[in-house]
């Protein structure tokens, strides 16, 4: 029997794997058709790690085999490790040379095929992918239908709403206000234990001990789906930075589940104490591994909220980790793509600090005497992973102090995180980490010595390089460029009223000091750029 003409097309992305997407409101499988596309640009965009194109590539797999699992019909287009094919019977192969190689050339080919009557889209979270997906349909002359994403607590709108007549956005107050929104963690009108912020029992160091017994987190052994997957990464993507070695991420929604399950069961109760602290050898800590499924939507932000919430009240864990990791789903997550919807796409070339300096090639291979940033790249590489700490702190404050073009920075961080979807990886690297927006995400940058790090890890042990010295051949790079930067930027940081410590602080260093230091930092500076 002949199928009749497509009704609507439902795009579905590779980070819109949402069994409950708005996408699927209406669909009749007679009538309807649901196309993805695995194509290569989008891995080489940015020079994605091994590690994030696996992430990607085996949740759009399992989620495919979902869908038809509903007796639903899926054009899927698949890499393989040679070539592409759609998979779907008596289709004709279209061309894969470079120029088909992205999801506007293969949507373009779908449509002069498939002559829908209409595309229907959620809202992706990248504004590029989103404009040229409207010019695609737009030239192809079909309508296309852009939907909600349902998937957060805050929509777009929203957002801009809280942010009309503002003078100043700051996460906090848009926390309060989901808070008291959803009842999340609230007695009727005040804040549960009767404050909403529990930071003073959180963020502690391991100290000299270090963490001790840490439980593992939940590992997912490929299946052969994935085991598939990972041989075309390693045959296709071979010299993209990274390891599939050992790949052992959730890439399912039942998957997912199990790992917020195991999260909340042996993890949550000590995530706020020890979620800023680091530890070689100890990529995980306390912290849930559950960004990328976020992020994938393969695990609603709802139900994780909820489970945590759920997890105090039934005395299972202290309301200060509860409240801590809250934060960074109805807080952080929700406020980042405020930020992102409300700048873009102007925000992706801000540059308030006038960096230049480009990213230093060791952000590729971890080949540093640095300790701490080798200890944390090569985690990245290896895992496609660290935590926020890691990223700030570590990777993200080194690019800061040395001056690295903001952009370098996010095209590294959009490449090498297996959760990087850009609506949230853009904001907390320009504004949050290199502070490149001017204030915008963050109301201070977040710079400090290398005896920050040698206070919130075991990194600096066995070093060559002296946390405790700015000059001088065993100074820490990371002190000699802290001081550098509050130097070169004085005048702008002693307006901030969070930087007059800081700012206090460098004035008393004698002239000569201060000279050496800038001297130092010069050295500093060409040998990452050589």
């Amino acid at each position: 029997m002949k199928r009749p003409a497509c009704r609507h097309l439902v795009v579905v992305l590779g980070d819109q794997l949402d069994a409950d997407s708005a996408a699927f409101d209406g669909f009749e499988a007679a009538a309807d058709l649901v196309w993805m596309a695995e194509v290569a640009g989008e891995s080489t965009k940015v020079w994605s790690s091994q590690p994030r194109i696996a992430v990607f590539l085996a949740a759009m797999r399992h989620f495919r085999d979902e869908l038809r699992g509903r007796g639903w019909p899926v054009w899927y287009r698949a890499l393989t490790t040679k070539d592409a094919a759609w998979e779907v019977e008596g289709s004709p192969k279209p061309a894969t040379d470079e120029s088909t190689e992205t999801l506007a050339a293969q949507l373009a080919w779908a449509l002069r095929r498939l002559r829908p009557e209409r595309v229907v889209l959620v809202e992706p979270g990248e504004w590029s992918v989103r404009e040229v997906l409207k010019e695609t349909c737009a030239v192809a002359g079909v309508p296309l239908e852009l939907r909600a994403d349902r998937h957060f607590f805050c929509s777009a709108e929203e957002f801009a709403r809280h942010a009309s007549g503002r003078k100043q956005l700051r996460m906090e107050f848009f926390y309060r206000e989901l808070r008291q929104r959803h009842g999340v963690l609230m007695d009727g009108d005040q804040p549960a234990g009767g404050q909403w912020n529990f930071d003073h029992d959180n963020r502690e160091s391991f100290g000299k001990d270090g963490p001790g017994f840490v439980p593992s987190p939940r590992r997912f052994e490929p299946d052969t789906v994935t085991q598939e997957v990972l041989a075309v990464v390693r045959s296709r993507f071979a010299s993209h930075p990274g390891s599939v070695a050992q790949f052992d991420w959730p890439v399912t929604a039942a998957d997912a589940q199990t790992a917020l399950d195991d999260f909340i069961a042996h993890r949550l109760a000590d995530f706020g104490r020890w979620q800023d602290a680091m530890w070689s050898g100890e990529p995980w800590l306390y912290h849930s591994r559950l960004s990328a499924a976020l992020n994938l939507k393969l695990l609603s932000p709802r139900e994780v909220v909820a489970a945590a919430e759920r997890a105090w009240r039934e005395n299972q864990v202290p309301l200060a980790a509860a409240e801590g990791f809250i934060r960074q789903i109805l807080g952080w997550r929700e406020y980042v793509r405020g930020i992102y919807w409300r700048f873009m796409p102007g925000y992706l070339d801000r540059n308030a600090l006038g960096a230049e300096q480009p990213l230093p090639r060791f952000y590729w291979t971890a080949d540093t005497e640095m300790n701490c940033l080798r200890h944390a790249l090569r985690q990245t590489l290896d895992l496609g992973y660290a935590h926020h700490i890691q990223r700030l702190m570590v990777t993200g404050l080194f690019a800061l102090l040395l001056g690295v073009r903001p952009r370098e920075v996010h095209e590294w961080y959009l490449a090498v995180y297996v959760d990087a979807v850009e609506w949230v990886e853009l904001p907390n690297t320009l504004g949050m980490s290199q502070f490149a927006d001017g204030g915008v995400m963050a109301s201070k940058p977040y710079v400090a010595s290398g005896k920050y790090i040698q206070r919130m890890s075991n990194y600096c042990a066995g070093c060559r390089f002296d946390p405790a010295q700015a000059t001088g051949p065993k100074a820490c790079p990371f002190t000699t460029l802290y001081w550098d930067f509050l130097s070169r930027h004085e005048a702008m940081l002693a307006r901030n009223p969070r930087m007059v410590m800081q700012v206090r602080n460098l004035a008393r260093q004698p002239a000569a000091q201060r000279a050496a230091i800038a001297r130092q930092a010069e050295e500093v500076r060409a040998q990452c750029a050589a």
